[in-house]
């Protein structure tokens, strides 16, 4: 029997799959259940595995290219007799329907580096193909990927490959763990062209599309921050972050205002569970992600900054899974460190609400005494669903962050 490999739904959102690498070749015996190849869903690079035994007989859709989610990417042979059958069948598929065309990499600023075994393998990929494993292992160790020879199928890099790499690396040669930067990095534009837009770039026209069907609207508040400042330099020292401490304050609020945190369905109004707060994230290589803490208002703000700089690693090296960024209840999208004012952020789907937070500055005030004062003062302003809510509720949800930032602010480290 021959068997057709299909391009897997790593994602309810994902209509187009780009292959990465292949770990296995054209003659190679699989078994049921084993990784057969890496492929690049909306947001992440995902193993997936083969249901059937047998003999990879063909290969439909090589690595680079993509393929719509259901359109067959190989053919697995039971038996050895049956391989040329396969091999037939694929010259008919492939006559029958041609792949996706891969969108071309953005040219870096810079020059590239030197393509090392782990950048440059068998199957022509440029990226660096890991194990899930050994990406964690490396992660944990210091390990830089890059510098590592993978003894897998096609170069692929496996844990006994990190563990021989530390092993042999110098304590000052190894990589250092760095913060993750804020801001994407500006890499140079193919000026007089038109590039296709990448898997990521297209999941978020997708949906972007669809938000932009709801019936929205904005309400901006002037909150004073002296007192989140003044706390962000006490905690700062301890590992805390600025989008901690942020991500707290608006977990508390909802916990009182559930509506902010519910969303529009056709059968009604989806009173969430769970308070879980995406925030947005610019990837470096274009497009957009919204990786997620979950029931963030059950986190102290030191684990909250644990999983945040754990969460925003791995979705620059694109290793989140889809719970992880589609799972979000209410989102943040912070531009203040850009030095934005205020500015209105589009509501994603499934979502009630979304706050975009502008720049923290000194600014000249009034004091209730008829006085005059410097205060550092952030502008906020909130996108809504009016749907579910309405400017009343919004209101009073950005009244209540405001009064517990101001006067409460203490409370986030309980």
């Amino acid at each position: 029997m021959i068997h057709e490999l299909s391009m897997p739904a790593l994602s309810s959102t994902m209509e187009t799959g780009k292959i990465v690498t292949w770990l296995k070749n054209p003659g190679d015996r699989v078994e049921k259940g084993e990784n057969i190849l890496v492929v690049e869903s909306d947001k992440a690079d995902m193993d997936v595995e083969s249901f059937h035994s047998g003999i990879l007989a063909s290969i439909l859709v090589p690595a680079g290219e993509s393929a719509p989610v259901g359109a067959p990417i190989a053919l697995i042979a039971e038996s050895e007799a049956e391989v040329a059958q396969a091999q037939e069948k694929a010259k008919a598929l492939s006559a029958g329907a041609a792949p996706v065309a891969p969108p071309p990499a953005a040219p870096s600023a810079s020059p590239a580096p030197a393509p090392t075994p782990a950048l440059q393998n068998g199957s022509g990929s440029q990226r660096i193909v890991a194990s899930p494993r050994a990406k964690k292992l490396a992660e944990s160790l210091g390990i830089d990927l890059r510098t590592v020879r993978g003894s897998g199928p096609n170069g692929r890099i496996i844990a006994e490959d990190v563990e021989r790499a530390a092993a042999l690396s110098a304590p000052a040669v190894a990589a250092p763990s760095a913060p993750a930067p804020t801001s994407p990095t500006p890499v140079a534009v193919p000026l007089g062209e038109t590039v296709p837009l990448s898997t990521l770039q297209a999941a978020v026209v997708r949906n972007m599309n669809a938000s932009l069907g709801v019936p929205v609207f904005h309400v901006g508040y002037t909150i004073t921050t002296d007192s989140l400042d003044h706390l962000y330099q006490q905690v700062k020292p301890k590992g805390v972050t600025l989008t901690a401490l942020l991500v707290k304050a608006v977990a508390m609020t909802l916990e009182k205002h559930p509506l902010l945190n519910a969303s529009y369905t056709e059968g009604g109004i989806h009173y969430k569970a769970d308070i879980n707060i995406a925030v947005a994230v610019a990837m470096e290589d274009g497009g957009l992600i919204t990786p997620v803490l979950k029931q963030a208002n059950r986190l102290d703000l030191y684990e909250i900054s644990r999983r945040w700089k754990d969460l925003v690693e791995r979705a620059r090296r694109k290793q989140l899974q889809p719970e992880e960024y589609n799972s979000g209840t209410f989102t943040l999208s912070n531009l203040g460190m850009f030095g934005v004012d205020r500015f209105d952020a589009i509501l994603p789907p499934n979502q009630g609400s979304i706050l975009a937070i502008g720049a923290s500055r000194p600014t000249v005030v009034a004091t209730p005494e008829k006085a005059i004062a410097i205060r550092s003062q952030m502008q906020v302003n909130l996108t809504c669903d009016h749907r579910v809510i309405y400017g009343a509720h919004a209101a009073a949800f950005l009244q209540d962050l405001a009064q517990l930032i101001e006067h409460k602010v203490g409370s986030l480290t309980l």
